[in-house]
Protein backbone atom coordinates (compact mmCIF):
# COMPACT_ATOMS: atom_id res chain seq x y z
CA UNK A 1 0.00 0.00 0.00
CA UNK A 2 1.23 3.03 -0.92
CA UNK A 3 1.91 6.53 1.50
CA UNK A 4 -1.08 7.65 3.23
CA UNK A 5 -1.75 11.08 1.26
CA UNK A 6 -2.11 14.23 4.38
CA UNK A 7 -2.95 17.43 4.16
CA UNK A 8 -1.96 19.11 7.77
CA UNK A 9 -3.85 22.56 9.34
CA UNK A 10 -2.69 25.08 11.65
CA UNK A 11 -3.98 27.02 13.96
CA UNK A 12 -4.17 31.01 13.73
CA UNK A 13 -1.21 31.63 15.88
CA UNK A 14 1.65 29.71 14.25
CA UNK A 15 2.59 29.79 10.35
CA UNK A 16 2.28 25.53 9.13
CA UNK A 17 6.15 25.32 8.87
CA UNK A 18 6.78 25.89 12.14
CA UNK A 19 4.02 24.29 13.70
CA UNK A 20 4.12 20.92 12.07
CA UNK A 21 8.14 21.08 11.73
CA UNK A 22 8.54 18.36 14.46
CA UNK A 23 5.87 16.08 13.00
CA UNK A 24 6.66 16.25 9.84
CA UNK A 25 10.15 15.00 10.83
CA UNK A 26 9.01 12.46 12.63
CA UNK A 27 6.45 10.64 10.05
CA UNK A 28 9.66 11.14 7.74
CA UNK A 29 8.61 9.12 4.34
CA UNK A 30 6.36 6.55 6.08
CA UNK A 31 3.50 9.58 4.69
CA UNK A 32 2.88 12.04 2.18
CA UNK A 33 2.12 15.65 3.80
CA UNK A 34 1.10 18.28 2.73
CA UNK A 35 1.84 21.39 5.53
CA UNK A 36 -0.35 24.29 3.96
CA UNK A 37 -1.22 27.28 5.60
CA UNK A 38 -4.50 28.71 6.21
CA UNK A 39 -6.10 30.69 3.77
CA UNK A 40 -6.90 33.90 6.33
CA UNK A 41 -3.20 34.67 6.34
CA UNK A 42 -2.71 34.20 1.97
CA UNK A 43 -2.68 38.27 1.86
CA UNK A 44 -1.45 41.11 4.55
CA UNK A 45 -5.21 40.93 5.43
CA UNK A 46 -8.28 38.52 5.90
CA UNK A 47 -10.33 38.73 2.37
CA UNK A 48 -13.19 40.00 1.84
CA UNK A 49 -16.16 37.80 2.68
CA UNK A 50 -13.97 35.10 4.47
CA UNK A 51 -15.55 31.87 5.63
CA UNK A 52 -15.05 28.72 6.45
CA UNK A 53 -15.53 27.86 3.33
CA UNK A 54 -12.81 29.73 1.83
CA UNK A 55 -10.40 27.32 3.95
CA UNK A 56 -12.28 24.25 2.83
CA UNK A 57 -11.61 25.62 -0.78
CA UNK A 58 -7.88 26.04 -0.10
CA UNK A 59 -7.71 22.72 1.03
CA UNK A 60 -9.01 21.35 -1.84
CA UNK A 61 -7.70 23.23 -4.21
CA UNK A 62 -4.10 22.37 -2.41
CA UNK A 63 -5.39 18.42 -2.45
CA UNK A 64 -6.36 19.40 -6.42
CA UNK A 65 -2.86 20.46 -7.33
CA UNK A 66 -1.22 17.41 -5.96
CA UNK A 67 -4.14 15.23 -8.08
CA UNK A 68 -4.91 13.93 -4.83
CA UNK A 69 -9.05 12.52 -5.51
CA UNK A 70 -8.97 11.66 -1.98
CA UNK A 71 -6.76 12.11 1.31
CA UNK A 72 -6.53 12.69 4.83
CA UNK A 73 -6.90 15.91 6.60
CA UNK A 74 -5.76 17.03 10.08
CA UNK A 75 -6.41 20.47 11.54
CA UNK A 76 -5.57 21.84 15.17
CA UNK A 77 -7.54 24.86 16.15
CA UNK A 78 -8.69 27.18 13.99
CA UNK A 79 -7.23 24.69 11.09
CA UNK A 80 -9.23 21.86 13.25
CA UNK A 81 -12.73 24.47 12.73
CA UNK A 82 -12.25 24.13 8.96
CA UNK A 83 -11.43 20.38 8.60
CA UNK A 84 -14.67 19.70 10.20
CA UNK A 85 -16.41 22.18 7.65
CA UNK A 86 -14.24 19.97 4.61
CA UNK A 87 -15.76 17.17 6.47
CA UNK A 88 -19.44 18.06 6.60
CA UNK A 89 -19.39 19.33 3.17
CA UNK A 90 -17.02 17.34 1.26
CA UNK A 91 -16.89 13.68 2.60
CA UNK A 92 -16.46 11.61 -0.28
CA UNK A 93 -12.91 13.46 -0.65
CA UNK A 94 -12.17 12.46 2.66
CA UNK A 95 -10.32 9.37 3.90
CA UNK A 96 -10.45 10.24 7.66
CA UNK A 97 -10.57 13.17 9.95
CA UNK A 98 -8.00 14.21 12.93
CA UNK A 99 -8.78 17.10 15.07
CA UNK A 100 -5.92 18.57 17.32
CA UNK A 101 -8.24 20.47 19.96
CA UNK A 102 -10.52 22.63 17.51
CA UNK A 103 -10.98 25.82 18.17
CA UNK A 104 -15.08 25.56 17.25
CA UNK A 105 -17.12 22.90 16.41
CA UNK A 106 -20.97 24.30 15.66
CA UNK A 107 -23.51 26.07 17.64
CA UNK A 108 -25.95 23.07 19.09
CA UNK A 109 -25.84 22.26 22.31
CA UNK A 110 -23.89 24.50 24.08
CA UNK A 111 -23.62 24.24 27.83
CA UNK A 112 -23.91 27.33 30.22
CA UNK A 113 -20.21 27.21 30.75
CA UNK A 114 -19.38 27.55 26.87
CA UNK A 115 -21.67 29.94 26.52
CA UNK A 116 -19.94 32.28 28.84
CA UNK A 117 -16.19 31.32 27.26
CA UNK A 118 -17.38 32.88 24.16
CA UNK A 119 -19.29 35.79 25.85
CA UNK A 120 -15.26 36.25 26.67
CA UNK A 121 -13.98 35.58 22.86
CA UNK A 122 -16.18 38.49 22.28
CA UNK A 123 -15.55 40.50 24.79
CA UNK A 124 -11.59 40.50 23.34
CA UNK A 125 -12.71 41.78 19.85
CA UNK A 126 -12.59 45.28 21.92
CA UNK A 127 -9.36 44.62 23.01
CA UNK A 128 -5.76 46.81 21.27
CA UNK A 129 -3.62 44.47 19.17
CA UNK A 130 -1.23 44.83 22.62
CA UNK A 131 -3.42 43.21 24.80
CA UNK A 132 -5.47 40.76 22.16
CA UNK A 133 -2.90 37.69 21.97
CA UNK A 134 -2.41 37.44 25.47
CA UNK A 135 -5.90 37.04 26.54
CA UNK A 136 -6.61 35.11 23.19
CA UNK A 137 -4.60 32.92 24.66
CA UNK A 138 -5.22 32.49 28.35
CA UNK A 139 -8.57 31.65 27.72
CA UNK A 140 -7.79 28.79 26.12
CA UNK A 141 -5.64 26.98 28.86
CA UNK A 142 -6.88 26.34 32.74
CA UNK A 143 -6.39 28.64 34.94
CA UNK A 144 -2.71 28.92 36.78
CA UNK A 145 -0.81 27.08 33.68
CA UNK A 146 1.74 28.76 32.11
CA UNK A 147 1.89 30.30 28.62
CA UNK A 148 5.08 30.32 26.08
CA UNK A 149 6.83 33.09 26.29
CA UNK A 150 6.97 35.43 23.21
CA UNK A 151 10.09 34.59 20.97
CA UNK A 152 12.77 37.37 21.23
CA UNK A 153 13.46 40.40 19.32
CA UNK A 154 11.31 42.17 17.39
CA UNK A 155 7.87 41.10 16.21
CA UNK A 156 8.49 38.70 12.90
CA UNK A 157 6.60 39.84 10.00
CA UNK A 158 4.02 37.07 9.74
CA UNK A 159 2.74 38.10 13.68
CA UNK A 160 1.25 40.76 12.73
CA UNK A 161 -1.50 39.60 10.49
CA UNK A 162 -2.66 37.17 13.59
CA UNK A 163 -4.62 39.41 15.87
CA UNK A 164 -6.94 40.62 12.39
CA UNK A 165 -6.77 36.55 11.17
CA UNK A 166 -8.00 35.58 14.59
CA UNK A 167 -10.49 38.00 14.50
CA UNK A 168 -11.83 37.13 11.49
CA UNK A 169 -11.82 33.26 12.00
CA UNK A 170 -13.84 33.92 15.51
CA UNK A 171 -16.23 35.83 13.06
CA UNK A 172 -16.39 33.22 10.97
CA UNK A 173 -17.29 30.56 13.64
CA UNK A 174 -19.81 33.31 15.04
CA UNK A 175 -22.29 33.01 11.76
CA UNK A 176 -21.14 29.66 9.90
CA UNK A 177 -23.87 27.12 9.41
CA UNK A 178 -21.91 23.80 10.45
CA UNK A 179 -24.19 20.47 9.14
CA UNK A 180 -24.62 18.30 12.14
CA UNK A 181 -26.58 16.13 9.93
CA UNK A 182 -23.81 15.65 7.05
CA UNK A 183 -21.22 15.07 10.10
CA UNK A 184 -23.49 12.41 11.46
CA UNK A 185 -22.99 10.95 8.39
CA UNK A 186 -19.32 11.28 8.27
CA UNK A 187 -18.40 7.56 8.39
CA UNK A 188 -14.55 7.49 7.89
CA UNK A 189 -12.08 7.35 11.03
CA UNK A 190 -12.39 10.43 13.31
CA UNK A 191 -9.44 10.70 15.58
CA UNK A 192 -9.41 13.68 18.34
CA UNK A 193 -6.75 14.85 20.22
CA UNK A 194 -6.65 16.49 24.09
CA UNK A 195 -4.85 18.76 26.37
CA UNK A 196 -4.90 17.56 29.82
CA UNK A 197 -4.03 21.24 30.59
CA UNK A 198 -6.05 22.94 28.30
CA UNK A 199 -9.82 25.21 28.99
CA UNK A 200 -11.95 22.16 29.41
CA UNK A 201 -14.92 24.44 28.74
CA UNK A 202 -13.77 24.82 25.05
CA UNK A 203 -11.59 21.75 23.97
CA UNK A 204 -13.09 19.02 26.43
CA UNK A 205 -16.35 19.88 26.21
CA UNK A 206 -16.08 19.81 22.20
CA UNK A 207 -14.72 16.84 22.23
CA UNK A 208 -17.50 15.29 24.41
CA UNK A 209 -20.19 16.73 21.57
CA UNK A 210 -18.19 15.64 19.18
CA UNK A 211 -18.42 11.62 20.34
CA UNK A 212 -21.83 11.48 20.32
CA UNK A 213 -21.41 13.36 16.41
CA UNK A 214 -19.44 10.25 14.73
CA UNK A 215 -19.99 6.84 14.73
CA UNK A 216 -16.19 5.86 14.24
CA UNK A 217 -14.54 8.74 17.16
CA UNK A 218 -11.18 8.37 18.66
CA UNK A 219 -10.48 10.24 21.25
CA UNK A 220 -6.70 10.66 23.06
CA UNK A 221 -5.65 12.54 26.08
CA UNK A 222 -2.20 13.61 26.30
CA UNK A 223 -2.45 14.56 30.16
CA UNK A 224 0.79 17.21 30.08
CA UNK A 225 -0.47 18.95 26.88
CA UNK A 226 -2.58 22.25 26.55
CA UNK A 227 -3.39 24.52 23.59
CA UNK A 228 0.34 26.36 23.23
CA UNK A 229 1.94 23.48 24.71
CA UNK A 230 -0.08 20.85 21.84
CA UNK A 231 1.34 16.98 21.44
CA UNK A 232 2.60 18.07 17.63
CA UNK A 233 5.22 19.77 18.88
CA UNK A 234 5.73 18.43 22.04
CA UNK A 235 4.93 14.68 21.37
CA UNK A 236 5.55 13.99 18.09
CA UNK A 237 6.33 10.37 17.98
CA UNK A 238 2.86 9.19 20.06
CA UNK A 239 0.71 11.59 17.17
CA UNK A 240 2.62 10.27 14.99
CA UNK A 241 1.67 6.60 15.86
CA UNK A 242 -2.02 7.12 16.51
CA UNK A 243 -2.17 9.55 13.26
CA UNK A 244 -1.07 6.52 11.60
CA UNK A 245 -3.52 4.19 12.84
CA UNK A 246 -6.04 6.39 11.64
CA UNK A 247 -4.43 6.97 8.07
CA UNK A 248 -4.12 3.02 7.93
CA UNK A 249 -7.71 2.53 8.98
CA UNK A 250 -8.73 5.17 6.04
CA UNK A 251 -6.87 3.33 3.17
CA UNK A 252 -7.85 0.08 4.60
CA UNK A 253 -11.70 1.26 4.41
CA UNK A 254 -11.29 2.35 0.68
CA UNK A 255 -9.59 -0.47 -0.37
CA UNK A 256 -11.99 -2.80 0.79
CA UNK A 257 -15.16 -0.39 -0.80
CA UNK A 258 -13.34 -0.33 -4.36
CA UNK A 259 -13.90 -3.35 -6.87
Amino acid sequence: MSAPKVILLPGAVLPADLAYADLTAVLGDAAEVAVKDLEVYRQAFPPPGYSLDTEVEGVLGEADARGWQRFHLVGYSGGGAAALACAANHPGRLLSLGMLEPAWAGSWDWSPRHERLWADYEELSQLPHDQFMAAFMRLQVRPGVPLPAPPPGPPLPWMQQRPDGIRALMGAFHTYGLDREALTAFDRPVYFALGGLSNPDQFAEIAERLRTIFADFTLEVFPERHHFDPPHRAEPARLAQSLMAIWSRGDQMTGQSEP
